[in-house]
């Protein structure tokens, strides 16, 4: 698959998916902004770049705390939700950009904090956009990724799992190798946080790959022996799942000795 047939199908999936993903209730859930907001170590004079922003959730949360919010991403649609909310909230101090994460349309050393949320396993390459955010991260600056980081022994059928939920989806890495791949960049590890995220499974998918997601839900929750990692089970409304997600934040030190 080439770079371009994968961005294709980012951008088809999350242009059907920009409004439903942008009033999702999971994306602001109170508990994980909080963990994110602290991880960013965010203040009034700083200027952040948001890869990959989605409908613009991060990026906003960020803008009351900081001088100035970047948000980038690649498929339109989610850059037009990303407006309403700024237009919504009254936000003056937030910019928006159409862009590739592998190829920033950037300065080097320009922002003072670079975050990306729940992206990393779209990209067929995440250590290549790493290096793209530490290119554009001022000394001293700080990285922060935060998405779904299923254990080692889970990661496999994970993948299997979330392919057929989304099919933008090429894989999620376990905590270690986020970690890995931070040091290999030359990064200084500061934090490491996790949550579980909880959701419902038909409010994340597709009504036409509900029947083959249910069945093999369905399996998981009989078999008892969570072989997803996602911890499923039946609720009230339907079937529910924890996401497994890590917050790994460094001190981009290029320079700096």
């Amino acid at each position: 698959m080439t770079d371009i047939t994968h961005n294709q199908r980012i951008v088809s999936q999350f242009t059907r998916w920009a409004k439903p993903f942008a009033e999702l209730p999971i994306h602001a859930e109170a508990d994980a902004m909080a963990r994110t907001l602290a991880a960013c170590a965010l203040a009034p004079d700083l200027s952040v770049l948001d890869v990959a922003c989605g409908p613009g959730i991060l990026a906003c949360a960020m803008a009351g705390q900081v001088g100035h919010v970047t948000g980038i991403d690649i498929t339109p649609a989610m850059i037009a939700q990303a407006q309403a909310r700024q237009t919504a909230y009254g936000l003056a101090n937030v910019a928006w950009r159409i862009g590739d994460a592998t190829a920033l349309p950037f300065p080097d050393d320009c922002f003072d904090r670079v975050t990306t949320r729940y992206s990393f396993h779209h990209m067929p390459d995440p250590a290549e956009v790493l290096a793209e955010m530490v290119r554009v991260c001022r000394p001293g600056g700080r990285i922060i990724v935060i998405d779904a980081t299923p254990s080692p022994e889970t990661q496999r059928a994970y993948d299997e799992m979330e392919r057929l939920r989304d099919p933008s989806h090429t894989s999620a890495l376990t905590l270690d190798e986020l970690r890995r791949i931070g040091r290999a960049a030359g990064l200084e590890e500061v934090t490491v946080d996790g949550y579980r995220l909880e959701a419902q499974l038909d409010t994340l998918a597709d009504s036409g790959d509900m029947p083959a997601l249910a069945a093999l839900f369905e399996a998981e929750i009989a078999g008892g022996r969570d072989r997803l990692g996602v911890g499923a089970w039946h609720g009230s409304t339907g079937i529910r799942f924890y996401f497994p997600v890590s917050i790994v934040a460094w001190d981009c030190v290029k320079g700096t000795g």
